[in-house]
């Protein structure tokens, strides 16, 4: 049994200039590469998408940003509800607009979202959470994941965002799994 609910209903929604607002991220964790049978050769980072509740494809953790919470608090929970994750909120992706047919309202008769995006170094795998039984969550390496993003924005927040993201902490020799670079991700922040 999940103690954790998600929350639902628009009455707390930010809005913007005729857009939605949506918090989201990129799940990632590092994993042994050992295929050529070299355990020296270094990690594999894979991500962490989740199945669409609406139809086929891939997609990353994301959902309204609210009133009563920071754009990265938003970001932290979506994880936790949707994927069941928790981590280190690393870096901001960028933002990414785009259409959504399924959340049209008064407030955004055409469906008009702006999705602010981080990156969660993943640190737990929750056994339950509170969107399980409507989401599978599958780790890929990223070229999977190109692949399987159901959203064209999703694959320019993955390879515009998190890839640049990700190889500029590389280049400039910063710790992705430092607890130091990031902030908290739990369902208490």
């Amino acid at each position: 049994m999940c103690d954790l609910v998600a929350r639902t209903g628009r009455l707390q929604q930010r809005y913007e200039d005729g857009s939605r607002l949506v918090a989201g991220c990129v799940p990632f964790r590092y994993i042994n590469s050992d295929e050529d049978g070299n355990s020296e050769s270094g990690k594999v980072v894979q991500v962490l998408m989740i199945s669409s509740s609406s139809g086929p494809g891939l997609l990353f953790p994301k959902g309204g940003w609210e009133n009563d919470e920071t754009v990265k608090e938003a970001a932290v929970r979506e994880a936790v509800e949707e994927a069941g994750v928790r981590g280190i909120l690393m870096g901001f992706l960028g933002d990414y607009e785009f259409k959504s047919k399924t959340h049209q309202d008064e407030f955004s008769p055409e469906g008009l979202c702006k999705a602010a995006m981080y990156a969660l170094y993943v640190k737990e795998e929750l056994e339950t959470w509170p969107e399980q039984k409507t989401r599978t969550r599958t780790w890929l390496t990223i070229e999977e994941a190109v692949e399987s993003c159901r959203h064209a924005w999703m694959k320019d927040a993955l390879v515009e965002g998190f890839c640049k993201w990700h190889k500029e902490k590389m280049v400039k020799g910063e710790e992705i799994a430092d607890a130091h670079g990031g902030e908290a991700c739990d369902s208490e922040t």
